[in-house]
């Protein structure tokens, strides 16, 4: 059998996982073994954190209306109950943003809500 030159394909490889490994600590990113293991468990907390994310915006959006909301004398679920009563589709994102940067128009929201 002939033999198998893999210089070329191992060399890429391995200069990929260095590449990503760039900037860690020591000989996170020296060193092709502690390398490779460092890259393969951040694309592990990047693959769970890219959903971990949504899961916390949304609870920071609710938080933030429920405040809102309280100081218009409602809560949030009943906030949140009245609007869909309402047919007021506004998503949590959006009242969230409304909460923080005009107040004012969150209270004629939550008042118009409030009359269904």
């Amino acid at each position: 059998m002939a033999r198998v030159k893999r210089g070329n394909v191992a060399r890429k490889r391995r200069k990929k996982i260095l590449k990503l490994a760039k900037g860690y600590r020591g000989s996170h990113s020296k060193l092709f073994r502690t390398a490779n293991q460092q890259v393969m468990k951040a694309l592990r907390y990047a693959y769970r954190d890219r959903r971990r994310r949504k899961r916390d915006f949304r609870r920071l959006w609710i938080t933030r209306i429920n405040a809102a909301a309280r100081l218009h004398g409602t809560s949030y679920s009943r906030l949140i109950g009245d609007l869909k009563r309402a047919d007021i589709q506004l998503n949590r994102k959006m009242l969230a943003q409304m909460a923080v940067l005009d107040p004012a128009s969150f209270g004629k929201v939550a008042e118009l809500a409030g009359k269904q």
